[in-house]
């Protein structure tokens, strides 16, 4: 691994302080901590605290011509953590960019540095006591809005298709110059942050999922607090039952019934939600047979499939999707509507049935369906990373889900994210395409489907693994290239992608990765940027 110059190092200790330039062994090591257990660690990691300091730096990186890899809070688990793409880069670290700069109440938005946290921005519009929500994902109250807004992810609410919900990106090109985009380069623009397209071209997307540039600070309208949130279960009790429930709710996503990101999560998904790998009904580790995981079924009360959406709106509103639900798929699922009044309910049946096995069951769904209307609400849970957890020896650690780290705590998990139409038999057909190599490759298959926007489904396909154990680590990484290569081959192609599988992108004959690779020539010649990301050729 080459070194960083002396000069380099001396330069930016005395633009950020000798603090803030991070290069001893421990500390590098940290940020090379990884979920995929491919770690890459840093040359250095600069922690500036301002949009000025990004400059100074990215200016400074282009004299003594060394790469940058830029990350919020550097939890992007499942997709590659806070490791660089390749060796000789020295990672921007963010977070320390933790300022909200503005929250506006009567138009609803509000305007984010990459450090801010769901956590913060839910804390900072509950202080303020405005009638206001975010969107939140299940990643936790401590990962990055930004950063996960620019790597296309998506949450639960009505704005759960985040990048829709974003207007206006300031960001500092390679070049050292500031770009503002839509009407932000306007400096007496009123409406930079609520009209998102501009005059021209409309470069936003350029700067999700690429290496063009480095965001500082982005608009992000905030939703309305409704009058009423209730949220709907349905358990599906049968594995080929799911496709006509999705083909029930999908004109029900469509004419705006259903509002929100609507979740499908099969059994497993579901039961890593409130348990690690039971070890001494599977001695052999994994894939645990079926008539294991009908015996976890039972025990939990679920089906094959569970799916999970959020009704919000005026009273009437409400009671008219709820109806409309019931009639869509009354008969192919077992329904269940949760709101406060219920769960207050639920709480004092539990605490009267006390310590019994039937009161701690109650007690755990309670806890469960305040958690998920937290999220409808914009309030994050760490609860929903136990399913990192599921091979890790120890099981959860202690005092989780608080200050849960699955990269920190040696976690072995990646993500595949195909994206298919909105249709059952496309979700059968995925499933059976996975499910076969991830039984020859003798691993468990958690996979949520989720309703993202009205006509997709964005799926999630999760390899959960022993780092501890180095053949499980082998199998896991060629459980995830054969799952990757047949996915593709079939046309679902993933929305998100790894390190391990940025080059796989290109068939080699693409016109889109040319222009991309020509747009990246101009906007960043000496490749000072994240070199690597989201580039295959």
């Amino acid at each position: 691994m080459a070194a960083i110059p002396e000069s380099a190092l001396a330069a930016w200790r005395l633009l950020l302080g000798p603090a803030r330039v991070l290069t001893a062994g421990a500390e590098l090591a940290r940020y090379a901590a990884s979920t995929s257990a491919n770690p890459v660690q840093p040359l250095a990691v600069l922690r500036p605290e301002s949009h000025g300091e990004v400059v100074a730096i990215v200016r400074s990186a282009g004299e003594f011509d060394i790469p940058l890899y830029p990350l919020s809070t550097g939890r992007n688990w499942g997709y590659g953590d806070a490791c660089p793409t390749g060796e000789g880069q020295v990672i921007l670290d963010l977070g320390g960019m933790n300022r909200i700069l503005e929250v506006n109440a009567e138009l609803a938005y509000a305007v984010l540095e990459p450090g801010v946290t769901q956590a913060q921005l839910a804390g900072h519009l509950a202080q303020l006591n405005l009638p206001l929500w975010m969107d939140c994902t299940g990643a936790g109250p401590d990962t990055s809005l930004v950063g996960n807004i620019l790597e296309r992810g998506f949450g639960h609410t009505p704005y759960g298709n985040r990048m829709l919900h974003v207007s206006g990106m300031r960001l500092v090109l390679s070049s050292g110059d500031t770009l503002e985009t839509g009407f932000g380069h306007f400096s007496h623009a009123t409406a930079a942050h609520i009209y998102p397209y501009g005059v021209g071209p409309w470069l936003d997307g350029l700067f999700t999922q690429s290496n063009f540039g480095i965001v500082t600070s982005l608009g992000l309208w905030l939703m309305p607090r409704s009058e009423v949130v209730s949220h709907a279960i349905a358990s599906v009790a049968g594995f080929e039952d799911i496709a006509q429930v999705v083909d029930a709710l999908r004109p029900l996503r469509m004419d705006g019934t259903l509002r929100s990101v609507v979740h499908i999560g099969n059994d497993l998904r579901v039961l890593s939600g409130g348990m690690v790998f039971p070890q001494a009904l599977a001695p052999d580790g994994p894939p645990l047979t079926q008539s294991v995981l009908a015996a976890l079924r039972k025990r939990s009360g679920i089906g094959a499939w569970t799916v999970s959406a959020a009704l919000y709106g005026r009273k009437a509103q409400v009671a008219d999707a709820r109806r409309a639900i019931r009639r869509a798929i009354g008969k192919l699922a077992r329904l269940q509507f949760l709101d406060d009044r219920a769960l207050a309910l639920g709480g004092a049946a539990a605490r009267t049935l006390g310590d019994s096995a039937l009161g701690r069951k109650l007690s755990a769904q309670v806890a469960l369906g305040r958690s998920l209307l937290n999220m409808n609400r914009g309030l994050p849970d760490g609860r929903f990373l136990s399913g990192a957890y599921w091979r890790r020896r120890g099981g959860l650690p202690q005092g989780f889900p608080d200050g849960a780290d699955p990269a920190r705590d040696g976690c072995g998990m990646m993500w595949l994210a195909p994206v298919l139409p909105m249709r059952g038999s496309d979700l059968l057909q995925v499933h059976s395409l996975a499910a076969p190599l991830f039984a020859r490759h003798r691993f468990d298959l958690f996979a949520t489907y989720s309703m993202v926007n009205e006509r997709s489904l964005g799926g999630v396909l999760t390899i959960c693994f022993d780092k501890e154990d180095a053949a499980e680590t082998v199998r896991a990484h060629d459980c995830y290239g054969a799952v990757f290569e047949r996915l593709m081959a079939e046309g679902y192609i993933p929305y998100r992608v790894g390190p391990q599988s940025m080059a796989a992108l290109d068939n080699g004959h693409d016109s889109y990765w040319r222009t991309v690779a020509r747009i990246k020539a101009a906007l960043d010649p000496q490749h000072l940027i994240a070199p690597g990301r989201y580039e295959p050729r």
